[in-house]
């Protein structure tokens, strides 16, 4: 009993007052006035029906919040996943047709059962699979092929034509005057007036004067949209064929939308002062994908912008989502009319200036900065991603498989050094330091890492090396508090280990070594007290009972390397 209330979150909430009513109207009216333009708009980069973009707001979004642990996060369409869509299936169907709608709600099921098994299996430490220089790679160069894409839609051309003397033609269309004209407008109104509904208020201008000027006879308009509830859809059988290039597709979208719903329920819960739960995300957003597939949309996400606006605009519960979802209801029974003069290229400038914030290169040099390696990570992660295009989302498993393979070669190559004693107190790299040896004839050592298969072999490559250099080193000291955990395979490389210094007349010498892994040693048998193993419980009982050993020469720093 107790497991299922843990996903009943909504009964968590406050009671609703009247003055909390009027806060979180506020709240819910100020994203629907985002949301409902901007669905619209994710709905044609999805290759979906339009007016499928509302239908993701309604009842995905409801579920995502009442089982969610993060109960102000606004659900529905978001750009990374709407392009995955999109290119997932591009060569599989006619965007806007039957069969494509099918398909994106097949992608919706299997997304979505995906993260609801895995939450109910509490697996969402999967999520660090995808390493932030994975996602920032991703991210950078999905937001490039997004705009890139409306480009033409913008400038109300099919296709790109490189003969200058046709840019006239397009520059001064109305398609391109609508398009630039009403990008010019969102950028001025992003810098200069963030607060106010920027996008509803271009298109409901833009559908005003297309309808006065008789856009429609000039260029491609939005057009009506159907009015009311969606309808129960029932998906048809795909086929085992096309199920399986599905399957691919379905885990990346599940894997990317469930970083961007972490990435905003993190914010959202640090404000609060409390630890978000990404099992019970991971079920909320995947009760809210089947809810999308079963009203014949598509997979939907958490929205970053629309989430961070919701708290901007002072939501304090999931009351306010319940009202966003409740205006997105009413402007679709009622609002349909109003958008369908909007002009295709001005949906093409919401769609770049939504996408904007995504395109961030100076990321890449702050990387640099930080890791090479990761850098190099998110520089791969980029490239494949264009490359493949129109299959980016093997730029995403490109990533993850690099960022796994950096993994590997830490783990196989741990952090082992020979340590001295600095001025501080502290024990650090001898030689980095160029600090003298604690004692003569040891070899003093720290690994920075498990005693486990990963890093037993380098372990026992840097003692026996070190020993073949130095063959009257007649002591080793191994300081193992870094050491957390030791597995099988480095219980038999400690005792092969131990008894090749004891066969050689070498002691052995350990410094607080922890609890469980001197348990599993001595357990196996290779711990055992004797003239050639010493223990010691902390560092400074160590450094005393090492200075004891052997006088260092006179002259300690020419001693010291």
């Amino acid at each position: 009993m107790a497991y299922i209330k843990k996903f009943l979150t909504f009964r968590d909430w406050p009671r609703l007052t009247a003055s909390l009513a009027r806060t979180e109207v506020l709240a819910g009216l100020t994203v629907a006035l985002v949301m409902v333009p901007q669905a619209v708009a994710y709905a044609g980069l999805a290759g979906m029906p339009l007016v499928t973009g509302l239908y993701a707001c309604l009842i995905p979004a409801l579920l995502a919040v009442l089982f969610g642990s993060a109960n102000r996060l606004s659900v529905g369409p978001a750009a990374l996943t709407c392009v995955l869509i999109g290119a997932s299936l591009t060569g599989m169907a006619e965007p806007g047709s039957a069969e494509w709608v099918s398909l994106a709600v097949w992608l919706s099921l299997l997304s979505g059962g995906i993260q609801l098994l895995l939450g109910l299996g509490h697996y969402g430490w999967l999520i660090n699979l995808v390493s932030a220089p994975v996602m920032m790679g991703f991210t950078q160069a999905a937001s490039l092929l997004i705009m890139a894409s409306q480009v033409p839609a913008l400038l109300g051309v099919k296709a790109w034509r490189w003969d200058v003397s046709t840019w006239s033609d397009w520059l001064t269309g109305w398609p391109a005057l609508f398009g630039l004209g009403s990008l010019a407008v969102l950028l001025l109104l992003r810098k200069f007036k963030p607060r106010w509904p920027g996008i509803m208020l271009v298109m409901g201008a833009a559908s005003a004067l297309g309808y006065v000027t008789g856009y429609a006879e000039h260029g491609a308009i939005v057009g009506l949209l159907p009015s009311g509830l969606p309808d129960f859809y029932w998906p048809h059988w795909p086929g085992l064929e096309m199920l399986n290039q599905l399957w691919v597709p379905a885990m990346v979208i599940a894997l990317v939308s469930f970083l961007e719903t972490a990435s905003s329920a993190r914010i959202e819960c640090q404000r609060d002062g409390k630890r978000w739960d990404d099992s019970t995300e991971l079920f909320s957003q995947g009760l809210a994908k089947l809810a999308s597939a079963f009203s014949g949309s598509f997979p939907t996400s958490t929205s970053f912008s629309r989430s961070a606006l919701m708290l901007y605009a002072g939501a304090r519960s999931g009351w306010a989502v319940v009202a966003s979802v409740g205006f997105v209801l009413l402007a679709l029974l009622i609002l349909m009319p109003a958008l369908q003069f909007v002009p295709r290229s001005v949906m093409a400038a919401a769609v770049i200036v939504a996408v904007l914030n995504l395109f961030q290169p100076r990321q890449f040099l702050k990387l640099w900065r930080i890791d090479r390696v990761e850098t190099l990570t998110a520089g791969v992660t980029f490239a494949i991603t264009l490359a493949t295009a129109p299959r980016i989302y093997w730029g995403v498993m490109t990533g993850v498989l690099v960022g796994l393979s950096h993994f590997l070669h830490t783990r196989l190559h741990p952090r082992i050094i020979e340590v001295g004693l600095h001025p501080d107190g502290s024990l650090r790299d001898r030689h980095l330091w160029q600090l003298p040896p604690l004692a003569q004839n040891l070899y003093a050592l720290r690994m920075d890492a498990e005693l486990d298969f990963a890093a037993s072999s380098d372990f026992e490559r840097a003692i026996t090396d070190h020993l073949a250099q130095h063959p009257q080193v007649r002591h080793v000291c191994l300081f193992a508090q870094p050491i957390n955990r030791v597995d099988a395979t480095g219980v038999e490389t400690f005792g092969q280990l131990h008894r090749q210094l004891s066969s050689r007349g070498i002691t052995l010498h350990i410094s607080g070594i922890k609890l469980p892994v001197e348990t599993a040693l001595r357990r196996a048998g290779e711990l055992h007290d004797g003239p050639q193993l010493r223990l010691y419980r902390t560092d400074a009982e160590a450094l005393l009972a090492l200075r004891a050993l052997d006088p260092l020469p006179p002259d300690i720093a020419a001693a010291a390397i």
